[in-house]
């Protein structure tokens, strides 16, 4: 185990977070975090269960009352995760969902599973000239070790059933928006004076208006919409393109940083905002490789990090270093 502090404003541990005996109680403003979501992806051995709620009670207890946070979810277990955070006395406040277009469909050919049980050789129709998943500098030559051939039916069965699957594209992922109760027998505005919790930072992600459009409503504000509980990666043409855009991140992106499910920092910038005020803090229990945490240090928030893989954790440092040394950050060090 070990920890790294690197600038006044970030600690980030390489140990698990169960317990979370660094954070004093009622210290802290907001959590923020995208945790295993228990669908075993690419088969990752971090992946293989949900969280126990042990983890949400112990950040129940670091959070100040009328904290809130954003824990990012699998629609799959969804539900179950929102449970746990019920169970732990978190309030469920709403469901933000990032949506995508450029999601990948988990499913098969269920043709080709039709021409094994019937004995009958599929159909070469191609090769791939692809790598599954999202690689830097884009695909792969087919050429290479990664060539797989593209298969179709050749039953009449087959034939029936091509293109058939198990599931449709997953488009969007979910965000479940939580929050600590305020204290007892006071208001919400007595828990902000006290605390400096309690609300959301509705003003610093507003929804700017396109150029050139009119403003809508009986009292326009004049930086823009209320920022909605859908966020978009990119257009969708459909006529409700007032949303701003994250697109996601492909796959190492950075040469270094090999984390499977990166989330963008664009994304990230805009929860801690929502969530927090500069110079308050941010909890992430499930740090993977710091895209929260770099949010806080531009939008100069505190940061409090945990990751038990030793390898997502050094490619975390290094991430923050970076931008230490971009943007000129002074460290402890």
């Amino acid at each position: 185990m070990s920890h790294y502090q690197i600038s006044k404003k970030l600690k980030i541990f390489n140990k698990s977070c169960y317990g979370l005996v660094d954070l004093k109680p009622n210290s802290i403003e907001a959590l923020i975090s995208d945790p295993p979501y228990g669908i075993s992806y690419q088969n990752n051995y971090w992946d293989k269960d949900l969280p126990n709620k042990q983890i949400w009670k112990d950040c129940l207890r670091a959070l100040k009352p009328g904290g809130f946070g954003a824990v990012f979810s699998s629609v799959r277990l969804m539900h179950r995760l929102m449970v746990d955070l019920e169970d732990s006395d978190f309030v469920i406040k709403d469901i933000m969902f990032w949506a995508q277009l450029n999601g990948m469909p988990k499913s098969r050919d269920l043709s080709l599973d039709i021409d094994k049980e019937l004995g009958v050789q599929s159909n070469k129709v191609g090769t791939y000239k692809y790598v599954q998943g999202y690689k830097k500098n884009g695909a792969k030559s087919y050429k290479n070790r990664y060539a797989k051939d593209k298969l179709g039916p050749s039953s009449k069965l087959g034939m029936m059933y091509k293109g058939c699957g198990l599931g449709v594209k997953p488009a969007y992922e979910p965000i479940i928006l939580i929050q600590k109760p305020i204290e007892k027998n006071i208001s919400v505005a007595q828990n902000i004076i006290k605390y400096g919790t309690g609300a959301l930072n509705i003003e610093q992600t507003r929804v700017p208006y396109d150029q050139g459009e009119t403003k809508v409503g009986h009292n326009p504000h004049p930086n823009g919409r209320v920022a909605p509980n859908i966020l978009r990666t990119e257009k969708f043409n459909d006529g409700f393109d007032k949303f701003f855009l994250i697109p996601k991140v492909r796959q190492y992106a950075e040469d270094f940083n090999v984390h499977p499910t990166l989330k963008p920092v664009k994304l990230m910038h805009h929860l801690v905002k929502l969530l927090t005020w500069e110079n308050q803090a941010v909890l992430d229990p499930f740090m993977g490789s710091a895209s929260t945490g770099i949010s806080c240090l531009i939008l100069k928030r505190f940061f409090y990090g945990y990751e038990l893989d030793n390898d997502y954790y050094k490619i975390a440092r290094k991430r923050i270093n970076n931008i230490i040394q971009e943007l000129s950050i002074p460290t402890l060090f």
